[in-house]
């Protein structure tokens, strides 16, 4: 079983700060650092370091060299990453000493990417492969529907939160994951309860506070935050999420997969940085283990 995911490839720029800035102060980094990011891209890492065979979907522009790069060590397949003209997406992070951070995104190549090769890629699936998606490029719906119709398990996170791009997708997804803020949101703009979501479950992550999985028919299921030291907390929605499909597509049921997702997490938020501070499998294990 395969995770396809179709999303985000940014070059992240990290700024470490004291505090974040309020309107109209300037402030003077203590350190400064370049990686590979995007929600996308993060997720595949995630998925890929969790044991998963993972490929990925997405652009780069002509300064992406250095980001297929960090994607192919990490054993993702890039075969179906397109290059277009312009920059590739990229991110302004500023992190204070308490691992908080305030983000500015760019979207560059996620959103000037063609739709024909993509769905042209998607004829290579199986029956039983995933497809994870976010909300940082263009054509999500157009996607989502295409790995619906061919019969893919579709996890979609709704973030960064777009009612429309929300509204546009949720016909054609099978799990719905949202922060906690998300969901307030999306509660908000719908204003239906989750259980009448046209979607088969809805994970819902809160940070120190854990996660919840609500399904039709089913029993909740909770899982609490693991202690852990907190660093950096950028990404950790992404390492949940990529570490949840990773432990679907090798047969894992979801309390399973919801204790899985939330051990990579509490390690990823222990480290600085985004795709480099997903865990690997072996290391998950041993947390999920000893707790």
């Amino acid at each position: 079983m395969t995770v396809w995911c179709f999303g985000s490839i940014n070059i992240d720029h990290f700024y470490n700060l004291g505090h974040l800035p309020a309107p109209g102060e300037t402030l003077a980094a203590s350190g400064y650092r370049v990686e590979l990011g995007g929600k996308g891209a993060n997720q595949s890492v995630a998925a890929a370091r969790a044991g998963a065979s993972v490929r990925h979907l997405g652009a780069i522009g002509a300064d992406g060299d250095r980001a297929l790069a960090a994607l192919l060590a990490e054993g993702v397949n890039c075969d179906y990453i397109q290059r277009v003209d312009g920059a590739t997406g990229h991110a302004v992070i500023m992190l204070d000493q308490n691992g908080e951070n305030s983000i500015i995104i760019e979207a560059g190549a996620n959103r000037k990417m063609a739709l024909e090769p993509i769905l042209a890629a998607m004829e290579q699936v199986d029956l039983a492969d995933i497809l994870l998606l976010q909300n940082e490029t263009a054509f999500q719906a157009e996607i989502a529907e295409a790995a619906m119709g061919r019969g893919m398990e579709v996890i979609y996170s709704a973030a960064p939160f777009e009612i429309a791009a929300v509204r546009a997708v949720l016909p054609y997804v099978n799990t719905l994951v949202m922060n906690a803020v998300e969901a307030a949101q999306l509660r908000a703009a719908l204003d239906v309860p989750f259980e009448d979501l046209p979607v088969e479950a809805v994970v819902i992550t809160r940070g120190a506070e854990g996660a919840s999985w609500h399904a039709r028919g089913t029993p909740d299921i909770f899982v609490p935050a693991l202690p852990t030291t907190v660093v950096d907390t950028t990404g950790a929605g992404d390492c949940f999420t990529g570490a949840l499909a990773a432990s679907f597509s090798m047969g894992a049921a979801p309390d399973e997969a919801m204790q899985f997702a939330a051990a990579a997490a509490a390690i990823q938020v222990s480290r600085p940085g985004t795709s480099a501070a997903m865990p690997r499998r072996a290391e998950i294990e041993r947390l999920v283990l000893t707790t």
